[in-house]
């Protein structure tokens, strides 16, 4: 089947596309694609008793003999994404591709929030940024958006380049680079050939340009050559902002160039390391003509979700949940950050931050070293990473260990900073505090 039919066919089903056979709209397109555990073509025909009106399909020896409703193509996985792509530019939208090492998704959901005070928009939901969440973002474009925000994730060299092919969009925001995946990229160089990928695409584009944090000398070299609407402390930036308090919400103010008019804001952000995001945030909604005031009430008025910078107070703590993720330049700067933080008695809870391959035991050694500098007055550390270097912290192995360990002591009267990757669960351990 070419792509074209494919089209026509998925113009018809009015409830989008599926991947997952327990996620059935009615009168949707179910595209069967495999894993390490699973093949999607074992499902097709549940998904199409579920409610799927038609199933794609990379096997033919699921389809039963005359169902139309089956169509059968080389390779399910590359016929979404060329599905995604072949909608894109039918469509036409304007769209812009954000990724980076760390704050991608924080920058994601500002400026939609910032965005949607105007425009009807579509971003990318959760984390939802690889080679499938890009192509099933793009599938949800309607007509009536008149804007789209796609963020795309990388862990290897040429994951950007891939996504980019999909999405081709018109404009680009890199957040940072920073030592993140070292394992796959292999270096800090290879991390910013990798998002470096995003502006090598741009540069083929006529009238693309970035959106670039003008105090990042590392984004500054790798965007050359390419217009840029610039963001940051300098007179020199399109949009430039100061941070006036940190204790522990974010505030800042921000004016245009060559205005005297300041625009102060108060966000609900924990982390001055949280300000390029936000003024990334005003820089697109002032470039795609967002009322100033509208701006400045979208960014007071959004809240963190999923563990990510979360004030939380409990009966005996206050909790900043910073627990999604973790790499060096994340978790130095959110220790920096909290080490700078009016709070009269403090504590960080820290776990394993991984996929830094041959650099693990050194990176986790300096973040050792820096703790010992900060005086917090009680430090938990949870993972085999941390538990090798010698420290005068007492570490965990896990998880369950810590929070065996806080069921019998649990801190009082603390305010806790919370961090590491993901996969440790540290999320777990705030019900204890």
């Amino acid at each position: 089947m070419n792509i074209g039919s494919l089209y026509d066919i998925f113009r018809q089903c009015e409830g989008g596309v599926t991947t997952d056979s327990r996620h059935c709209p009615s009168r949707s397109l179910f595209v069967a694609l495999k894993g390490d555990t699973f093949d999607g073509n074992r499902f097709a025909a549940r998904a199409l008793d579920a409610g799927c009106a038609y199933a794609v399909v990379d096997d033919s020896s699921v389809i039963p003999a005359g169902d139309p409703r089956y169509l059968l193509t080389d390779n399910c996985l590359l016929t979404l994404q060329t599905l995604a792509r072949h909608h894109r530019r039918t469509l036409g939208t304007r769209i812009l591709g954000i990724t980076g090492t760390n704050g991608k998704t924080t920058t994601k959901e500002l400026i939609a929030t910032v965005l949607k005070q105007r425009y009807k928009l579509l971003y990318t939901e959760g984390n939802l940024n690889n080679h499938i969440g890009v192509p099933l973002t793009l599938l949800r474009l309607k007509p009536e958006h008149e804007v789209a925000v796609v963020e795309m994730g990388a862990s290897h060299p040429g994951d950007i380049k891939e996504l980019v092919d999909i999405v081709e969009p018109d404009m680009g925001l890199i957040t940072n680079v920073g030592k993140a995946h070292l394992e796959g990229f292999g270096s800090f160089e290879g991390v910013m050939r990798t998002k470096g990928e995003l502006y090598d695409f741009l540069r083929t584009r006529p009238q693309a340009f970035v959106f670039m944090h003008a105090d990042n000398p590392y984004l500054q070299k790798m965007a050359e050559g390419l217009p840029s609407v610039t963001y940051g402390s300098g007179e020199e930036a399109s949009v430039q902002g100061q941070m006036t308090g940190c204790s522990p919400f974010l505030n800042f103010v921000w004016r245009r160039q060559g205005e005297s008019l300041a625009h102060t804001v108060s966000t609900r952000l924990i982390g001055g390391y949280n300000l390029p995001n936000a003024l990334a945030a005003v820089a697109v909604g002032n470039y795609f003509e967002v009322d100033a005031d509208l701006i400045d009430k979208a960014l007071s008025e959004y809240t963190p979700q999923n563990n990510r910078s979360q004030l939380k107070r409990t009966a005996d703590n206050t909790l900043i949940i910073d627990a999604y993720n973790a790499n060096p330049t994340s978790m130095m700067a959110a220790l920096a950050n909290f080490k700078q933080m009016e709070a009269p008695h403090k504590a960080v809870i820290l776990g394993d931050m991984r996929e830094l391959g041959k650099d693990s035991l050194d990176e986790h050694r300096k973040i050792v070293d820096y703790l010992q500098a900060c005086g917090f007055e009680q430090v938990f550390l949870v993972g085999d990473q941390f538990g090798a270097i010698p420290s005068p912290y007492v570490t965990y192995p896990d998880v369950r260990a810590l929070i065996a360990h806080l069921q019998m002591s649990k801190p009082a009267g603390m305010t806790l900073l919370i961090k590491g990757s993901n996969s440790i669960h540290l999320n777990t351990v705030v019900d204890y505090l």
